[in-house]
């Protein structure tokens, strides 16, 4: 946009990450790791057929032989850049996303969309909902979560690190120092962990096995030059001057992640820094790892059903926090809707007023990063309030493993000193921040 003068505004958006950059890793992520992924469930839903195929009878053989053929054309839909096509199943956000490619086509000279030059985010999160059509639109195995397996795969796999961490977690909620100079240190401790755990996450790795392994407070000094932007002490201040309060979690990952979060909600509890917390999840598989409704209650299942004194001790008493209202569940469908977050108040007011009452919001991982930024080509010095374009429900920040190309509130020449010591170092997940913000810029 220009102003009339012929100058640049201040205030003009860059453009949206996109495939046409060759360069970019929008364009890596289109050509091979959406194929890769599309693949991979293809194969997963085949292999669910044919081994349970006698057990499931032939009906549901049948559905689950159509749910990959589609999820087959979908890939071929992406590496021969076809347009993007109109959704046809009954779910009720079909005509959100109609109406977004509707006004997508007349925004470019009545031409659809396209895999190698439309918005990437838009294309990611349509691949995800595709992908739930494909299910949607099966008789009988319309419930199914096509990424199931791997997100329980890699729970259990996380298994022994879980053991460490929740173990460690029982000792400090058991011990919680009155004196905040005490308490600090094991609140920086706790967000880090929370900070860390998305590095975990099937999505990236395009849905191969990306679990923790080893124990991540062994790793949290190490760790510590990795943060590019760290607003710890920021956020520490603000929760010190609101006191007891609610606290929402905006959710990332199944698996490990969702381990490290609990934890952290725990913490805030006990700690009597929160007095209630609410969890904002997916309402259906999302994104290969994100967390839905049955994740969750199948993660504090899995702990409560263990031999493991730490492990069941959570599990049962986070059950518990669920049925007295200290946790509160929360699967909106505005997050599975390709809306950056900037867009909520005018699509989801109810979403946008309930994330209102909170005190504070904690998002978690690199997509809700890329929707709160409105996942542009930023420059990296821009501050992370002017990349909000205006979001603030409530004050907030954003604990997120770098994992695509865009990072704001860096320091000038900071990027460029990052790129010298890591050439990936926007996409690989060993980079990481933690943005607060208190304030609205409109």
């Amino acid at each position: 946009m220009a102003a009339e003068n012929g100058t640049k505004e201040e205030n003009a958006l860059p453009p949206p990450l996109s495939a046409k950059f060759k360069e970019s890793f929008a364009f890596v992520t289109i050509k091979d790791r959406l194929p890769v992924i599309l693949s991979k469930v293809a194969d997963t839903v085949h292999r669910k057929k044919n081994n349970l195929g006698a057990e499931l009878g032939n009906e549901k053989a049948e559905d689950l032989k159509g749910i990959a053929g589609e999820i087959s054309k979908l890939r071929y839909e992406i590496q021969t850049d076809k347009d993007v096509v109109a959704l046809e199943d009954t779910r009720g956000d079909v005509d959100i996303w109609n109406e977004v490619l509707k006004n997508l086509t007349k925004q470019n000279n009545n031409q659809p969309p396209r895999w190698f030059s439309a918005a990437w985010l838009y294309l990611e999160c349509y691949m995800y909902r595709r992908i739930q059509q494909s299910v949607e639109l099966s008789k009988y195995m319309n419930e199914y979560d096509v990424f199931e397996d791997q997100k329980k795969n890699a729970y259990v796999t996380s298994v022994p690190a879980i053991q460490t961490l929740l173990t460690y977690l029982l000792t400090s909620v058991e011990n919680i120092p009155v004196d905040s100079n005490k308490l600090q240190p094991l609140f920086s401790q706790l967000i880090q962990v929370a900070l860390w755990g998305n590095k975990c996450d099937l999505s990236i790795s395009a849905s191969m096995e990306n679990s923790q392994t080893s124990c991540i407070l062994d790793q949290l000094h190490s760790l510590e030059p990795f943060i590019l932007l760290n607003h710890t002490q920021q956020l520490w201040n603000h929760l010190q001057k609101t006191g007891k309060c609610r606290i929402d979690i905006v959710l990332d990952n199944a698996g490990f992640e969702l381990i490290t979060d609990l934890c952290l909600a725990e913490f805030l509890l006990s700690s009597n820094m929160a007095s209630e917390i609410h969890f904002h999840g997916k309402a259906f598989p999302w994104f290969v790892s994100d967390v839905t409704s049955d994740d969750f209650l199948w993660t504090l299942e899995s702990l409560a059903s263990t031999n493991n004194l730490a492990l069941s001790r959570f599990g049962t008493k986070w059950q518990q926090r669920i049925q007295d209202g200290t946790w509160v569940l929360h699967f909106d469908k505005f997050w599975t809707t390709p809306y950056v977050f900037e867009e909520m108040k005018s699509k989801c007011l109810t979403l946008h007023s309930e994330l209102s009452k909170a005190s504070l919001i904690i998002f978690k991982g690199d997509l809700n990063y890329r929707k709160l930024v409105g996942d542009l080509n930023w420059d990296t010095t821009v501050s992370f309030e002017r990349s909000l374009q205006g979001f603030h429900p409530a004050p907030l920040v954003s604990l997120r493993a770098l994992k695509c190309d865009v990072v704001v509130g860096l320091k000038p020449g900071q990027g460029e000193e990052t790129k010298v010591k890591d050439e990936s170092w926007m996409i690989n997940g060993n980079w990481s921040v933690i943005c607060f913000c208190d304030k609205q810029l409109k």
